[in-house]
C-alpha cells in the first residue's frame, strides 16, 4: 500500500505521480483546445511534439530519481494527454481528494487507476457533483489551505475557471484543521498573459517561509496584500507578466533546499541560488506551451 502525508509544498519529497508525454495525441484541433496558450501556439503551428516533449519529461524523472524520490506514472493511454498528474487527483495530510475535473480530462484519471488501487479506500475523497477542483488551485501551506477559486459568474463564463467556490466550502469542511484562504484568479479564455491558469500559475511557496508572486493574477488587492504580509516582502520574488507568461511560479520543490525549475528562468533561477537555494535545471519550454509547467506535471503522494 502506498502511504500518504502532504503537510505543505516543501518538505522532502519521498514519493511521487510524474505525467508521461508518450501518445499524447499531438497537436488538437483549436475547438479542443481549453486554455488560451494552447490556442496560441496551435494557431501559431508551434504547438509542441511527442519527439520535443518526451526527453523533457524523463529529464524531471532523472532529476527526482537522483535525489531518492520514488515515482510512480500514469498507464499510457493512447491519444491522451496526460502530463499534467497535479489536476486530477491531489494529497493533503494523509488523504487523496478525487476532485470533478473537466469533460475533456476524465480519462486521465484511469491512467492512474494503479496508484490509485494502492490507497487505503478510506483515505480516498470524492468530491460531490457540484464541487470543482484541480490540483494546480490547491497549496498545503502548514496551517493554511491556499486554494485559487472563482465565483459563479466566471466560474460559468470561463472555461479555464476550474474551481468553483463548491469546491473551496468542501475541502474547508473535510479539512477542518486547516485554515483555508481562498483567493480569486484573473481569467481569460483567448489571452493568456491575462490568465491565472491556476494559483501555481501566479503563486507558488518555496522553502520554509518564502515565496513566487505575480501579483496581477489576483483580481483582489487585499489577497496580495495578504500573502506580502504573511510570508514578508523581503521573501517574495516577484515575476513579471512575461515571467508568468513562461509560467517562472510554477517550479517543483523536492525539499526546503532543492528546487526544480526550467533552465530558460535565467532570473529566477539566479535569484533562487542567491537566496540559498539548489535548482536543478531542466529543459521543460515545449511543455510550457500548453499552460503548464513543473508542479502541473507532479502530484506529490509523500513528503517527509
Amino acid at each position: 500500500m502506498i502511504t500518504l502525508n502532504i503537510q505543505n509544498e516543501t518538505a522532502q519529497l519521498e514519493a511521487v505521480v510524474l505525467g508521461i508525454a508518450n501518445s499524447f495525441g499531438g497537436t488538437p484541433s483549436l475547438e479542443a483546445c481549453y486554455d488560451p496558450k494552447s490556442k496560441e501556439h496551435v494557431k501559431a503551428g508551434t504547438f509542441p511534439t511527442e519527439d520535443s516533449i518526451i526527453p523533457e519529461m524523463k529529464a524531471v524523472c532523472n532529476v527526482l530519481e537522483k535525489h531518492g524520490v520514488k515515482v510512480y506514472r500514469p498507464k499510457e493511454i493512447e491519444g491522451l494527454n496526460q502530463i499534467f498528474a497535479r489536476d486530477i487527483a491531489f494529497v493533503i495530510d494523509d488523504k487523496m481528494v478525487l476532485p470533478n475535473i473537466i469533460d475533456d480530462r476524465a480519462d486521465e484519471l484511469k491512467a492512474i487507476q494503479a496508484v490509485i488501487d494502492e490507497i487505503d479506500t478510506h483515505q480516498l475523497m470524492k468530491m460531490p457533483q457540484e464541487a470543482r477542483a484541480e490540483g494546480g488551485d490547491v497549496m498545503i501551506w502548514n496551517e493554511y489551505l491556499f486554494i485559487g477559486y472563482s465565483e459563479e459568474e466566471d466560474f460559468e463564463k470561463y472555461q479555464v475557471a476550474r474551481t468553483n467556490k463548491e469546491g473551496v466550502a468542501f475541502l474547508q469542511t473535510s479539512f477542518p484543521n486547516r485554515k483555508v484562504k481562498a483567493f480569486e484568479l484573473k481569467k481569460s479564455d483567448i489571452n493568456a498573459r491575462e490568465n491565472a491558469l491556476h494559483l501555481d500559475c501566479c503563486f507558488q511557496p518555496i522553502g520554509n517561509k518564502q515565496a513566487i508572486l505575480f501579483e496581477d493574477g489576483f483580481k483582489n488587492s487585499e489577497d496580495v496584500a495578504f500573502l506580502v504580509d504573511y510570508f514578508g516582502e523581503e521573501n517574495i520574488i516577484k515575476i513579471t507578466r512575461e515571467e508568468m507568461y513562461e509560467m517562472n511560479s510554477n517550479v517543483f520543490s523536492i525539499s526546503p533546499k532543492v528546487i526544480i525549475s526550467e533552465k530558460g528562468f535565467v532570473r529566477l533561477n539566479s535569484e533562487l541560488r542567491n537566496r540559498g537555494f539548489q535548482v536543478e535545471e531542466v529543459p521543460y519550454a515545449e511543455i510550457a506551451k500548453m499552460e503548464g509547467l513543473l508542479r502541473c506535471s507532479t502530484m506529490p503522494l509523500r513528503r517527509k
